[in-house]
């Protein structure tokens, strides 16, 4: 049987939280998408349309890098204040690997680093 493992992601389109649960100690680690300000910049001097393209590219590539990472948990909470959570969880959901993954999207405001421990901390204790 596969261990419990649960972890929160707070994430935007260009950054996102991890977040181990755990009863005694929390670990966070970042992946920040590649897509800077100044790449946007440069591509939309060319056209809008490479810029859309190119920052299409570099979202699919963060979005993987993402589940690669929820692969190893057997319990996901989404947040954050924009949508990309559900964008993310749309393209999840399609993908038969995490279908033994219990993966769930939660809204919430901008939050803190301890706000965020306390999100994930307060939704996995509420679920069990």
């Amino acid at each position: 049987m596969k261990t419990e493992k649960k972890l929160g992601i707070c994430m935007d389109h260009k950054t996102a939280k991890l977040i181990s649960y755990s009863t005694e100690n929390m670990q966070t680690s970042t992946i920040e998408s590649s897509f800077t300000y100044e790449m946007k910049q440069e591509s939309l001097s060319r056209s809008e349309h490479v810029m859309n393209n190119k920052e299409q590219h570099f979202q699919k590539a963060f979005f993987k890098e993402l589940s690669e990472i929820i692969k190893q948990y057997s319990d996901v909470i989404l947040f954050g204040p924009t949508n990309a959570k559900i964008e993310l969880f749309n393209i999840l959901k399609l993908d038969t690997h995490f279908d033994g993954i219990n993966i769930n999207v939660e809204s919430s405001d901008k939050l803190t680093e301890p706000q965020q421990h306390a999100f994930v901390r307060d939704y996995f204790a509420n679920s069990l």
